[in-house]
């Protein structure tokens, strides 16, 4: 969902890929996963393209928040 977002929205699978530093079968089973969840949304026929939806971004800045509370504590998420 980072590296999406970092993509300022709009990114191809081959960017998540490398980007999140996972195998092809491990990014096809967490695309699925989080279009189930829908965080994320899929466009596109041929060239898919992934971004977040409202629901991602509302995630990803209170995951954001949690990180932050849980550093000032001296743990890592």
């Amino acid at each position: 969902m980072r590296v999406i977002q970092r993509e300022e929205n709009q990114a191809k699978p081959t960017r998540i890929l490398f980007g999140a530093n996972l195998s092809h079968d491990r990014l096809v089973k967490y695309l699925d996963q989080l279009k189930a969840l829908e965080v994320i949304q899929e466009s596109g026929n041929d060239d898919k393209v992934y971004s977040l939806t409202q629901k991602g971004i509302e995630f990803l800045n209170n995951f954001r928040k949690v990180e932050s509370f849980a550093a000032a504590f001296g743990f890592k998420i």
